[in-house]
């Protein structure tokens, strides 16, 4: 009896709610429909915020509350996950306000929103270097603001999603290695590209461990009179390994190939 007493209890309060909304909805009273918004909106129940906002957009265009709904508006879209349509309307923000009260808000969600519906580092990555853009835009006009340090870390791991997308192209070009072509070059170059374009990324030694077996491959594939050559820049790229990473899980199997190498360079 009693959770049939809390069903009923329940369901009148949500056919209670839903007729408050229908009657708000059909109401001709503009602010009627903005206080309800508001109401809403603080309930997290953004999809009826959203569409009474709507309703009253074309009303107040031009007043001092234009700019409020669209705020709230990119908000709502927030709420409901719709970081795209979140995305268009700080931008419309941004356009009409440039200055305005909600701007620093507006500004760090741009970058947010692309940040959050930014996708995989298999797919491409316009979305995320979008957002690195409007981090980077964020950060030179509020460097002092409290959502400072929030866009740094975001702008930090979609830097590493550019270079661990960088980093499976090395990799693939490490795997197949002389097929039509010296593909252990390519994975050197895309590393040492990633290196320099993405110089803080979570991926380094990887990226450094790459370009070292790789110059040695290049070593062990190259014509004899490539060979001495080869195998000094060889060399070269193993002291530069173990001096960066003197502790590397990979130390052991780089010692083994410089003992290779010096059988070439007689050192």
């Amino acid at each position: 009896m009693r959770k049939k007493g809390l069903f009923i209890l329940l369901l009148t309060v949500v056919l209670t709610s839903c007729g408050e909304y229908q009657k708000v909805l059909k109401s001709r009273d503009p602010e009627e429909k903005y206080q309800a918004a508001l109401r809403y909106f603080n309930d997290k129940q953004y999809v009826k915020s959203q569409t009474l906002l709507d309703d009253v957009t074309a009303y107040y265009k031009g007043t001092e509350r234009s700019e409020d709904i669209l705020a709230y508006l990119a908000r709502c879209y927030m709420g409901q996950k719709s970081y795209e349509s979140a995305t268009d309307y700080y931008q419309a923000y941004i356009r009409n306000y440039p200055k305005g009260k909600y701007a620093t808000e507006a500004y760090f969600q741009v970058g947010h929103c692309l940040y959050l519906d930014a996708p995989d580092a298999r797919l491409d990555q316009t979305t995320t270097e979008h957002a690195i853009e409007a981090f980077g835009r964020f950060v030179e006009l509020y460097p002092e603001s409290p959502y400072a340090t929030q866009a740094y870390k975001e702008m930090s791991e979609l830097y590493d999603r550019l270079a661990l997308k960088e980093l499976r192209s090395a990799e693939l070009y490490y795997n197949l290695g002389t097929y039509l072509g010296n593909n252990y070059l390519s994975c050197e170059i895309v590393c040492k590209n990633a290196l320099k374009n993405y110089p803080s990324n979570r991926y380094q030694e990887r990226f450094s461990w790459l370009i070292l077996q790789s110059k040695y491959q290049q070593m062990v594939n190259s014509f004899e009179e490539k060979k001495l050559e080869r195998a000094r820049e060889a060399q070269d790229e193993y002291y530069n390994f173990i001096t960066e990473y003197p502790d590397s899980k990979h130390r052991k199997d780089a010692d083994r190939m410089l003992i290779q190498i010096r059988k070439i360079t007689k050192e």
